[in-house]
């Protein structure tokens, strides 16, 4: 049965660690689905790892809906975060607006929104209209090169205490969840306990009370770069280049297709047909 906003609050209460794991289409929801995974996140990384982007700042809210769509019909009964893409919510407004689409047309259970104290006021708006808000602070890859790239945050005291002071902006103007990315583990464990919401953490260390990862960068599926923080428990791009070369060798020799990959028909029929041609 499909998760819940309480449920992943009760879940930090008893001290249960929250698993969550971007898909992006229909049968990757549905593997992670049959994994039992706690959460999924149509993550905007889908444009570096699915649509070939070299940030995740060109995606746009039609490519954010057409994929949580698919992924909901992929995982019914798996709680659905969507990403709101670079500028879309950039007022009040069309943040309402962009943030109703998510819910209504991708079916996603909640949106997911980068960055801190800045944008508090942005998630008591979407909360009081009903819009479940996880916030995401640290490195916000939307917003990376005014961090000064793909760097790990909260390094010195002055960063340090202001995630802490964005954390808890957050959760009081009603996040019910927090993404800590590449956050140094013990800035990331300080916000974990001094907050009632569960943190979500990808590079911010065992403590969080539960963590994210890019579903290609766990199967080995994208080779463009690896993040320290990135644990690869399979290589299927060489399955898959090794799979792929076989069928090109069977194709070009005409190994495939075989007797048993072939439909026919008996030979009074062919006879019928044909004749003794």
């Amino acid at each position: 049965m499909r998760k819940t906003v309480p449920d992943f609050e009760a879940m930090k209460q008893a001290g249960e660690k929250i698993s969550m794991l971007t898909a992006y289409d229909y049968p990757s929801a549905q593997i992670v689905e049959e994994a039992g995974v706690d959460m999924i996140l149509v993550g905007d990384s889908l444009g570096m790892v699915v649509l070939g982007y070299d940030s995740t700042v060109p995606v746009t809210m039609e490519e954010m809906i057409h994929h949580t769509k698919a992924v909901r019909r992929g995982a019914a009964q798996t709680f659905v975060v969507a990403d709101m893409p670079f500028m879309s919510y950039a007022t009040v407004e069309l943040a309402i607006h962009n943030a109703g689409r998510l819910i209504k047309e991708g079916g996603a259970d909640a949106v997911k929104v980068e960055g801190g104290i800045d944008i508090a006021p942005l998630v008591q708006t979407l909360t009081r209209a009903g819009i479940p808000v996880v916030g995401h602070i640290g490195l916000t890859p939307q917003t990376a090169s005014q961090l000064g790239g793909f760097k790990v945050q909260g390094k010195d005291i002055e960063s340090a205490n202001q995630l802490l002071k964005d954390g808890q902006a957050l959760e009081e103007a009603g996040a019910f969840s927090l993404v800590l990315e590449a956050i140094p583990r013990q800035v990331a464990e300080k916000i974990t306990k001094g907050l009632r919401i569960p943190t979500i953490g990808i590079g911010a260390g065992v403590d969080c009370d539960g963590q994210v990862l890019v579903y290609h960068d766990l199967l080995g599926l994208f080779k463009r770069f690896k993040p320290k923080f990135v644990k690869q428990y399979a290589e299927l791009r060489s399955v898959s280049i090794h799979s792929i070369q076989e069928y090109n060798k069977e194709v070009k020799s005409g190994y495939f297709p075989s007797e048993q990959h072939t439909f026919g028909l008996s030979d009074e029929l062919i006879q019928k047909l044909y004749g003794d041609k």
